[in-house]
Formats: C-alpha cells, structure tokens, sequence
C-alpha cells in the first residue's frame, strides 16, 4: 500500500482524508492545513494524524493529495516533486500555464508520477460511453449549478466549465484553432456566467456553457459524430447512445426509418448502456495508484491538466 498524506482539509479534502482512508490501495498516514482550528476540529471528528507542517507531511508519505486552494497548488507540488514524492492535484493544475509546464518538468527530473483532479472523467456515465465516442464533430455541454459561495473567488470557467473543457480535449484528438467566448459578472467579482465556442483543426466545434447562478443543477454533454448522437448526463449519472446505420432491405415492422433527399435509408437504433454506480473521487486515487505501481501514464495526467488550463485561461482571456 502506498503511503498518503493530505494537504488542505476543508469541504472536499476531508472526502480525500475519507476516501483514502477506505482504499485498498493507500495507507493515509495523515493531513496538514494551514487552519489550526480547522485542523483540530479535524482531528477531534475523525482522528486523522495532524503533522505540524507541509514539510513533515512530505517526508512522511509516498504519494501527496494536494486539495488546497488553487494558489497554493504549484509550491506545495514543487516541494513535493522535488522530495521524490508522487503528487495528485485537485483542479485546475496550478494559477498558471508556466508553473504547469515547470510541475511537469519537475515530475519528469524526479521520475515521479503526476495526476490532476478532472473527476467527471471518472463519472460513470462518462466511462459507459467514452469508448463509442469516436471524432466527433459538433459538441454542446451545459454546467448549471445553483449559487453557492464556496468557489466564488475563481472565475466560473475555472470552477465548473473546466470539467467539461478536459474532458473534451480528451475525445477530440486535434489542436485548437480558434476560440470566442463571453462572460458575465452577475455577484461576483469574475464572470458567473460563460459561454465559449471552441473550433478545433480538424472542424470540430464545441460549444460550452456554465453557469453558478442557475435556479437548478444540469450537467450534460452532447456529441455528435458521423451516424451517432451521444449525450451524457453527469448530473444524473445516464447516457444515450443513437447510432444511424444503413436500412436493411426488409426492415422490420418496429423499426424507425429515415430517409433523406437523395433516397438513402437509414435506421436508428437506440442504446442505454448500463451505468453501474461507483465513487468517481475513489476511482480517480484508485487509478492514480495503479499508474504508480505498474509505471503507467495516469488517466488525467499533469500535461492533460496544462492542456485543459491553457484552454480555460484563453477562454477567460475573451472577456
């Protein structure tokens, strides 16, 4: 098992400290959080081992689940890489594209193994389909989520729509061309509301929208691609698959049918695949895990997540 140690406790490192805690892949040593009163709270819930500092808490673990607020990520990182130790990064990577690309420089100096938290990577309803969606051309995503004052101080591109940003990047296999966008600042003092068209090399074009000031929670993705439609509701955890093939001669009598201009059948057939229920936050640090210990590229590794920041940065660079 390897040894792990959390750094930040608040909302979601305390899911790490317990999800850790769980695993058959990790022993969880222990946390440090720059809050003593939030560590100690911590510390008389749930009875984790606090260590005094950053420092302490690098030399006494193998892998570092960093779940700080996104400033701290790119030092405590570095620290970490430096000492040899492998690190895993909540989202986004770091503030900046250069200290991304510094992190994965390091990791390769150090020969240690990176991964960033895109965590709807692992959302099943996402896995049940992520293998039927092949070149799509047109991609429309919409993340609404009721306002919540947790996050407010990132811009909503960075909070929400970078989950759908990578895993985009992850399906579309061709550089970005071009990209345009708008937001809109509504209680914040960044934008709340984004919409961005992104247009690849190849002719895709996806088309995002997110938002933290929505009267209801929606996470969906649609992809169209030659004689397929794929959606995936994340929020829902189901998906859809319809798929458009050539019309036998003697189609039968339930079967729908459609024919264009120019006389070609097609006929649609429709496709729930089963979506079995899993934590998405354990796979993701199960799978980390498993990249270590076989010396495999991790499934959201540190070059996807500089990937899926520069693209968000240039997003917010159009308001």
């Amino acid at each position: 098992m390897l040894k792990a140690g959390v750094l930040g406790a608040g909302h979601l490192g305390k899911i790490h400290l317990r999800l850790l805690e769980q695993s058959e892949n990790y022993n969880l040593i222990g946390f440090y959080d720059a809050s003593q009163s939030q560590a100690k709270s911590i510390v008389e819930e749930f009875g984790y081992q606090l260590f005094n500092s950053v420092e302490e808490l690098i030399d006494a673990v193998d892998v570092v689940d960093i779940v700080t607020p996104t400033f701290a990520h790119f030092e405590v990182a570095k620290q970490a890489i430096k000492a040899g130790k492998h690190v895993f990064i909540e989202k986004p990577i770091t503030n900046t594209v250069a200290e991304a690309q510094q992190l994965i420089e390091l990791a390769n100096t150090h020969g240690v193994k990176g991964q960033v938290g895109h965590v709807e990577r692992f959302n099943p309803a996402y896995t049940a389909v992520a293998n039927k969606i092949d070149n799509p051309m047109f991609i429309e995503s919409h993340r609404l989520a009721e306002f919540n004052p947790r996050g407010t101080d990132v811009p909503v591109v960075l909070d929400l729509m970078i989950h759908d940003i990578d895993a985009i990047l992850s399906v579309v296999h061709s550089e970005v061309k071009h990209i345009s966008a708008s937001g809109v600042s509504v209680i914040s003092e960044t934008p709340d509301i984004a919409n961005a068209r992104i247009e690849f090399e190849n002719g895709c074009v996806a088309n995002l929208t997110a938002s933290r000031i929505s009267l209801k929670n929606m996470r969906k993705s649609r992809f169209f691609q030659r004689d397929a439609y794929i959606s995936v509701d994340f929020f829902e955890k189901k998906c859809e698959v319809v798929k458009m093939k050539d019309a036998p001669e003697t189609p039968d009598d339930f079967a729908m049918i459609l024919q264009n201009a120019e006389g070609i059948k097609k006929q649609i057939y429709f496709d729930n695949p089963n979506v079995p229920s899993n934590n998405a936050i354990l796979d993701e640090l199960d799978t980390f895990a498993e990249a270590i210990k076989n010396d495999s590229i991790p499934i959201v590794s540190l070059e996807q997540g500089k990937k899926a920041l520069e693209v968000a940065l240039k997003i917010i660079d159009c308001f």
